[in-house]
């Protein structure tokens, strides 16, 4: 436990957009996270423009704060930032006046006048490349209310990336996981080998940079659609993908894709969980954007994913740290991702074993988030 225990506000997804049990793992690593190292720990989930405090919203809550052991220490905002749902309006005005450290994971609280007098306040980018090009094309993310800045993209602010800092100096954060929540598991004996992924077929929309389009995960998957076809290893897709989109579904089902319902799959913390702990590793495919831009984007589920001792099939994205090492097997387009495919199936468990050494060594909560405080002077 830290002998300089903080209070700290993280602001992120946790019950907010329901059935998202990837996104709400994303959050709870932080927030869990920082309470292991011993600080006071409250989450603000604010809801975005087109959401509505709904019934799954109100169980989704319930269920995540009781499970997770959040009851008290957790509110929900409506847009107009007041409180939906969980402790009342005063207890979080006393809670953000006392408060010596906001986390805003994605600029997830927009009314940022009520943190106005918490002294270190970090947004956190998860979506780097995006982010930064909103923000120079004169969206206003809320990034100025910030003390300080911190991404997932090892490469923003380097001479690797060409995406706009906007004057600021970016820290660099892996995103974290807790480890004791995330056991390496051995793989089910007699279950067939797929690598498996979660995913949005769409986010948000494409933006331009340096003359080039950063695109979504559907362009990237559109350019990998014959890999199935190719490899050795089954591929499975948790895939959320709007109705209209019936053509994509159609063209990767032909290609072999395996498609399950992303609800079923990983609509709860917990459901999102087994079904990384019942693959054989991840079949990681990044955003376009992610990829164009060389940004050095980690993803929080390849982390779960190699905690859970899982190897991870990635697109390269430019981050160096995951590049030469067991447990990973980086690749460009569909010859690398089959060639990638093979080595992993060349050596399962050797790779499993460097998954779990790799979380171990790079996203563990406990150094990562100690790290970050560190770097803002909390």
């Amino acid at each position: 436990m830290t002998r300089h225990r903080k209070r700290i506000v993280v602001a992120g997804m946790i019950a907010g957009d329901p059935d998202q049990g990837g996104a709400t793992w994303a959050t709870l690593q932080w927030v869990l996270g920082l309470r292991d190292l011993g600080h006071d720990v409250v989450v603000v989930d604010q809801l975005a423009p087109d959401r509505m405090v709904t019934p799954a919203v109100l169980r989704t809550l319930a269920a995540v704060s009781s499970t997770f052991g959040l009851g008290g220490s957790i509110a929900l905002l409506d847009q107009a930032s007041g409180v939906a749902a969980g402790m009342s309006a005063s207890a979080l005005d006393d809670v953000f006046a006392r408060a010596d450290v906001l986390v805003n994971l994605s600029g997830r609280l927009r009314s940022i006048d009520r943190a106005e007098r918490v002294p270190t306040r970090v947004f956190v980018d998860l979506d780097p490349g995006f982010v930064q090009v909103w923000e120079h094309d004169g969206n206003d993310l809320g990034l100025s209310a910030h003390t300080h800045a911190a991404t997932v993209g090892q490469n923003i602010g380097t001479t690797a990336c060409t995406i706009p800092t906007l004057g600021r100096e970016w820290i660099h954060v892996m995103p974290p996981v807790v480890l004791r929540l995330w056991p390496a598991e051995p793989m089910a004996v007699g279950r067939p080998c797929r690598l498996t992924t979660t995913a949005n077929w769409r986010s948000y929309g494409s933006v331009c940079w340096d003359g080039r389009v950063l695109g979504q995960k559907a362009h990237s998957v559109r350019s990998l659609v014959e890999l199935p076809r190719r490899s050795s290893v089954p591929i499975e897709l948790a895939l959320e993908i709007h109705p209209g989109d019936c053509a994509d579904v159609e063209a990767l089902e032909r290609a072999g894709w395996c498609l399950v319902d992303p609800l079923m799959a990983a609509g709860t913390p917990e459901r999102y969980r087994n079904y990384i702990a019942a693959s054989c590793g991840e079949i990681g495919i990044a955003k376009q954007g992610y990829v164009a831009a060389r940004t050095g984007w980690v993803s929080d589920r390849s982390a779960s994913y190699a905690a859970s001792g899982r190897p991870l099939v990635l697109h390269d994205t430019g981050a160096s740290a995951l590049a030469d090492r067991d447990g990973v097997l980086l690749f460009h387009d569909t010859g690398s991702a089959v060639d990638a495919i093979e080595r992993f199936v060349a050596d399962p468990a050797r790779h499993a074993v460097g998954a779990r050494a790799l979380a171990e060594e790079l996203f563990d909560s406990r150094a990562v988030l100690a790290g970050l405080l560190a770097a803002v002077g909390a």
